[in-house]
């Protein structure tokens, strides 16, 4: 980390910020730096990505000018507990992009990780972690990928950029990286204050196809129902005629309105 690098972002104190200017994976060098134990708040941003990959290993474009980051987290609690904080972080980006964006700019969220602007793909959020015998956490490295100068045009789910959706070009990563890192702090602190119930509602508020017939896919089939709520643990409730809803801890959400 150069201080040149550094001394250009301005950061909440609870933060220590790793600028690289091109790796292979922002979350591979936080994993690594949280294995030889890195603190909580270690911030790896990383300018360039040549190797990035969002969930379930796929391939994540990561070109100059968008944000590239992984956040270290060291959370007091069970691991499934911890992945409650894929929700903190939409929230607290989608506050950073209301924060810097024109008003036109609608933001809602995808289940699982997923932040929309108009109804297309602006960021992603991936999280890996390390248990502890005891099923607590050792270490949970938040990785976010946000568009702001380029998106890809050909992924399966259609993206966007905030330049795209009519920011201003002199709204740049840096700007939207200390956006995100104030209210990462905020939320994260109403998380561990009163835990995931304030942190659903919120979500569902902005959740994208809430009440209606979407599909998800799952590693051995595709359901298709009705999408009811979340649950107390952040699992998606399908509803498909049946008696109780499904809960759905982990798929691929699709909305054949826009999406066909």
């Amino acid at each position: 980390m150069s201080g040149d690098e550094s001394s250009e972002v301005r950061l909440p104190p609870a933060y220590r910020l790793v600028v690289l200017d091109s790796v292979v994976s922002s979350n591979e060098e936080a994993k690594h730096l949280a294995a030889e134990g890195a603190e909580d708040g270690t911030l790896v941003w990383a300018r360039e990505q040549t190797g990035g990959k969002g969930r379930q290993g796929r391939q994540w474009a990561s070109p100059r000018g968008n944000l590239y980051l992984s956040l270290i987290l060291r959370p007091d609690c069970p691991l499934k507990q911890a992945s409650q904080l894929g929700f903190v972080a939409a929230l607290a980006l989608g506050d950073a992009v209301g924060s810097v964006a024109p008003p036109l700019i609608e933001v809602t969220y995808k289940w699982p990780n997923d932040v929309l602007a108009n109804g297309r793909k602006l960021a992603g959020i991936l999280l890996e972690a390390q248990a502890t015998p005891e099923g607590g956490v050792d270490w949970l490295v938040l990785g976010l990928g946000a568009n702001v100068k380029s998106f890809p045009k050909d992924s399966e789910t259609p993206a966007t950029g905030l330049h795209f959706e009519g920011c201003a070009p002199s709204i740049t990563e840096t700007e939207l990286l200390q956006a995100f890192a104030r209210h990462f702090l905020a939320w994260v602190n109403i998380w561990l204050e009163e835990g995931f119930e304030p942190i659903r509602k919120t979500w569902l508020r902005h959740a994208e196809g809430k009440g209606e017939t979407i599909r998800v896919r799952l590693p051995r089939e595709t359901l298709e129902g009705r999408f009811l709520d979340l649950d107390g643990e952040g699992h998606l409730l399908l509803d498909l005629g049946e008696a109780s809803p499904r809960a759905i801890a982990v798929g691929d959400v699709f909305f054949d309105r826009k999406e066909a």
